[in-house]
């Protein structure tokens, strides 16, 4: 697992991290070296040891073995971290068991504006192909980027912006991917061009095309598959054909892609700081997996397909200033956005239409006697509008501004860490006064969410330490303001608007060790909430009362969102160890596991909890070549809420050679790899859609790298 450190916008830490990395040519193996990563994620640069939390970082030669066209199924081989998997082309990030609103998804620093976060069909408006570095930072540090990151960050960070002049003028970079099991073929490319010494033009653009997936087994899952025969012997006639859905295998229906980007940007560089802009496009077409019906006399299922567009700007600026403040930096972001949820006709169904805009000021304090700290604001507007006779939320605006700070004391040995947030939110529910599906009105909330921790070097490259945490965070307009069918998801949503703020109180462990030929990192957690919001599948009843005035039939499986108090537990721990060396080889082996334990009390375990994983590999490196292969055991998932059914556990094995064919300098890579060898049946326990969207089969993939 190859992590280099970002060249481009280095600070006096990560500096003295590039000097200290093992010199070209030598063996060392660079997994082992993971604690002299910098985490630029957070407002204060710090290294990956010293952080408070869980923390991955995705780059390099690691990132262009795991990219895939999600940024979900990129990251899902990180410690503590799933994916929703709707299907292959919306595949969300899930951190410690959480999704949705507890989890920010972030390109360089600012939300993604999209609704990938209101429903698990919605695709995530972030390119993986364009990506220089992912970062997932789980904990209480995630906070500062918003109350909704309760779960954790993932920070996608690109190069659309310039942070450097290139030194010979110009950078040019791009990758080509193919993917059998789904006839994947993916072009990307980026450059950067130097217009006098300080102004840095920049370019790119992207291209993606995906048929339908290849699967390693039924499209359906085993219990799901008896469902459907039973069904079949009981209604031979129906004409959903029970029978032909429960022999579907082979392949998923409705799958297929077609993905295009591009972008342009600028940025003024000088001795003392910079400012930057860039424009960006994203348009899609996706499918989404059929949720077929098993109920004899039931609807034809809908296969619907999404047309997403969105068009987006960006603004980076940062300015050294020296005394008290060390630098002041502005990040801001805005972009409308629309998809259509299109009928199997080509019609449109439903139309979503979102309008946002996200920025944040951080003032960056002098390091002064090993106190160093950031401070800031950040703003957020939402307009969000769903319309069609499918329509599940009304029209609706939330508006959040936030104050936040972290600071630190570094004694040596011992560090201490504290930070906070107030939160101000008002979300409004802009029902016509004729329309009495929907709440019409206004909720407001204050949040406060703060930690304190501290670490300790109890031994020479050897880090431990404890955070405890409260944190506050407002109901989402879709928590409380869903009242209807949604053709994508193929539920009727119900939310609650009389919701509270949620809370939890939390405490968290972590160790850290990195040295020579080894690396460690572990965190065990614990979360207290009190008005706990989840959303549970019931029987009909509940949703058919809410449908009443208006009279609408409910013809859907019933999703309720609910309160409650619950407590959530967990573990995530990886390391790598090296065995030999052999030549110019150095032979590692790494291992990583994690569990978490959700309970929702007097209810049961909460829904979608992924179980207990191991992921192991061997890997032999070099300068100019890296041969790998690994088994990931996902065990059964057998705690369920309600209706949810268990999820079989499963095995896969993938192996990969990655190859430099003009050495280590150069950072031309090809990469060769296959994935789920044995072409077995895998299915993800925190996807919705587990039951009817398996995971891919055997897949032999090329990605080819470049650099100039």
């Amino acid at each position: 697992m190859f992590k280099p450190v970002l060249l481009s916008g280095l600070s006096a830490t990560a500096l003295a991290s590039l000097l200290a990395a093992p010199a070209a040519g030598q063996s060392a193996p660079s997994s082992t070296n993971r604690g002299r990563e910098i985490v630029v994620t957070a407002p204060v640069q710090q290294s990956e040891t010293d952080v408070l939390s869980g923390t991955s970082i995705v780059t390099g030669d690691e990132l262009q073995r795991s990219i895939r066209p999600t940024i979900g199924e990129t990251l899902a081989r990180q410690p503590g971290v799933s994916a929703t998997s709707f299907g292959p082309n919306a595949s969300r990030p899930v951190l410690r068991g959480f999704q949705g609103e507890r989890i920010r998804v972030l390109t360089d620093g600012i939300g993604s504006v999209d609704v990938s976060n209101t429903s698990v069909d919605h695709a995530v408006v972030i390119n993986p192909l364009l990506a220089e570095r992912v970062e997932v930072l789980r904990g209480p540090s995630a906070l500062l980027f918003g109350s909704s990151a309760v779960g954790g960050v993932v920070n996608v960070i690109d190069t659309r912006i310039p942070r450097s002049v290139p030194e010979q003028g110009y950078r040019l970079s791009g990758i080509a991917s193919y993917g059998s099991a789904a006839n994947e073929r993916s072009v990307a490319g980026a450059t950067d061009v130097a217009v006098g010494k300080q102004f840095v033009v920049h370019a790119d653009g992207s291209c993606l095309k995906t048929d339908d997936l290849k699967i390693g087994g039924y499209v359906l899952s085993r219990g799901a598959r008896a469902e459907a025969q039973a069904a079949a012997r009981q209604a031979p006639n129906d004409p959903l054909d029970f029978a032909g859905v429960a022999n579907l295998r082979g392949r998923l229906p409705n799958t297929a892609s077609e993905t295009w980007t591009a972008g342009v940007g600028g940025a003024l560089i000088t001795d003392t700081g910079s400012l930057g802009i860039a424009y960006s496009h994203y348009d899609s077409l996706y499918g989404v997996p059929v949720r077929y019906n098993l109920t004899p006399g039931g609807e034809e299922p809908e296969a619907p397909r999404l047309s997403l567009v969105q068009n987006r700007l960006d603004l980076r600026g940062e300015i050294q200033t020296g005394g008290f403040l060390d630098r002041i930096r502005l990040r801001a972001g805005a972009a409308q956005y629309r998809h259509f949820e299109l009928e199997e006709d080509g019609g449109v169904g439903t139309a979503f239409y979102n309008k946002g805009i996200e920025s944040r000021l951080e003032l960056i304090q002098s390091k002064r006697g090993g106190w160093q700290g950031a401070s800031g604001v950040q703003f957020l507007n939402r307009d969000f509008d769903v319309r069609g006779e499918e329509a599940f939320l009304p029209r609706n605006n939330t508006a959040q501004v936030g104050l936040f700070t972290l600071q630190q004391l570094d004694r040596g040995a011992f560090k201490m860490e504290a930070g906070g947030r107030f939160e101000h939110t008002t979300l409004t529910a802009r029902t016509a006064v004729s329309d009495d599906r929907f709440f019409r009105g206004q909720r407001s909330f204050d949040a406060f969410s703060g930690s304190i921790g501290a670490s300790y070097g109890f031994a020479p490259d050897w880090r431990a330490g404890l955070n405890l945490s409260r944190t506050e965070r407002a109901p989402s307009a879709e928590e409380l303001f869903a009242n209807g069918p949604h053709a994508g998801t193929e539920a009727y949503e119900l939310g609650n608007p009389n919701f509270k703020k949620e809370a939890s109180w939390g405490i968290e462990a972590t160790v850290h060790g990195h040295g020579e030929g080894y690396s460690f990192d572990a965190s065990a957690y614990y979360n207290r909430f009190s008005n706990y919001i989840y959303d549970a599948l019931v029987t009909q009843g509940p949703c058919e009362a809410a449908a009443a005035p208006s009279g609408r039939e409910v013809d859907l499986p019933c999703f309720q969102y609910a309160q409650a108090d619950a407590r959530y537990y967990g573990i995530e721990a990886e390391g790598s160890l090296r065995l030999a060396t052999v030549g110019r080889y150095a032979i590692n082996a790494d291992l990583l596991g994690d569990y978490v334990h959700a309970q929702i009390i007097g209810t049961g375990p909460a829904p979608r909890i992924p179980p207990l994983r191991l992921l192991g590999g061997l890997e032999a490196q070099s300068d100019s070549v890296n041969a790998r292969v690994e088994v990931e055991r996902s065990f059964k998932q057998t705690r369920v809420l309600g209706l949810e059914t268990p999820t079989d556990g499963f095995t896969l094995v993938n192996a990969s050679v990655q190859l430099k064919p003009w050495g280590a300098a150069n950072p031309t890579t090809l990469t060769l790899s296959a994935n789920n060898i044995f072409d077995v049946d895998a299915r993800r326990h925190a996807s919705v859609l587990k039951d009817f969207a398996p995971l891919a089969g055997r897949d032999l993939r090329a990605t080819l790298s470049f650099r100039l």
